[in-house]
């Protein structure tokens, strides 16, 4: 969604003006800029800081063996912005849901996104019934975590 035309001016004036009202001074659009971005850069990285924190997370977790039950696929949605027209495009998010015992019956999901449903339900259906060794949180052992270096 583009903003409206009558958007622009405000936000331009935010930027401009500083904190007293008056023209911002040089310091004041130094940090400004910075902190827009360091909004920007944060928003960008965000899937790559999640993936770290998931493979730090789980890397000392014990892991026990796991059979894939059941593989889906599904189309999902994805809407972008450009500076010309709005787009949208769909991806397909394949999912493994496999279950363990911790001592107790448990399940979990790991989930790819691909651009092509073919290659989704292969990359699925390729797991259907194959034995995994999955991370699980000794705290919590309903918790547990697939990684992609394990499949």
């Amino acid at each position: 969604m583009q903003a409206p035309l009558t958007m622009i001016p405000l936000i331009a004036g935010i930027f401009i003006l500083g904190a007293s009202g008056q023209p911002a001074t040089k310091r004041e659009a130094i940090l400004m800029l910075l902190v827009a971005g360091t909004i920007v850069l944060a928003a960008a990285c965000w899937g790559a800081v999640e993936e770290w924190i998931d493979y730090t997370r789980g890397r000392k977790w014990p892991t026990v063996s796991a059979v894939v039950d059941v593989v889906s696929v599904t189309m999902v949605e994805s809407k972008g912005i450009s500076s010309t027209a709005n787009h949208s495009w769909p991806y397909y998010r394949a999912t493994l849901t496999y279950s363990y015992r911790n001592p107790e019956a448990q399940t979990g999901e790991y989930k790819r996104n691909f651009a092509n449903e073919d290659d989704a339900k292969a990359w699925a259906n390729s797991y259907k019934g194959e034995t995994l060794k999955v991370h699980v949180d000794p705290r919590d052992p309903t918790r547990s975590l697939l990684r992609e270096k394990d499949l």
